[in-house]
């Protein structure tokens, strides 16, 4: 039985209070950090790490970590949702805007889309006005701390308005397309867009999702 199939059997939380509507509907507020992850926690030597910018007519692009270091580094300050329920408000992220990695990067013409890559044989689908989007990070800090390995160390991609199977963790590269096609969760069961306000969890007729599956996994 898939994750999506799984996450049907329990009704979600009643809300008691939803903080002036920044809590999106079906989601409880947790101020710890929940550890959600398929396969195994990748090791790197970060002197070999290597992220990728490619695509159909794009001249590709290599960055090392130090590079990417390099760069003008910002801070954001967002709260993010996850799919099995659980929420958290006021996290500090720090890392490289995406806008600030694509600013001398030439996008082709007719790009809609990219599709996230992170390890191991992970992806996601975003269009690419939401991954263009201000707040958009490719993250190696949590709370002025680096990242820990669970978590997506050395870097996640930050998108705090879709659900957080789209800030992928381990990130490795970014492929422009002109066509949208789902990635993983995409595949099997899970919205091809995210919104959480929307509840935009499962593709296909509305599910149930247990409000309760986030409680049995790692905090940190």
């Amino acid at each position: 039985m898939g994750k999506a199939e799984r996450l049907k059997k329990a009704r979600p939380p009643v809300q008691k209070d939803t903080y002036g509507g920044r809590l999106p509907p079906g989601q409880t507020l947790t101020e710890k950090f929940p550890i959600l992850h398929e396969g195994e926690v990748p090791e790197y030597d970060l002197t070999t790490w290597n992220f990728k910018l490619f695509g159909e007519g794009v001249q590709n692009r290599e960055f090392t970590f130090d590079e990417l270091m390099q760069l003008p580094q910002t801070t954001i300050v967002k709260d993010i949702h996850c799919v099995t329920r659980w929420s958290k408000f006021d996290n500090a992220f720090t890392g490289v805007t995406i806008r600030e990695l694509l600013k001398d990067f030439e996008i082709p013409q007719g790009t809609k889309y990219v599709m996230i890559y992170g390890d191991y044989d992970y992806e996601t689908n975003l269009p690419l006005e939401d991954l263009l989007k201000e707040d958009i990070l490719l993250a190696h800090s949590y709370e002025g701390k680096p990242l820990t390995a669970k978590h997506g160390y050395p870097f996640r991609l930050i998108v705090p308005h879709l659900y957080f199977w789209k800030s992928v963790k381990w990130i490795r590269g970014i492929e422009f397309l002109k066509e949208d096609r789902p990635g993983f969760w995409e595949r099997n069961g899970f919205h091809n867009y995210g919104e959480v306000h929307n509840e935009e969890r499962f593709s296909g007729e509305d599910l149930e999702i247990p409000e309760d599956e986030w409680h049995k996994k790692e905090f940190d």
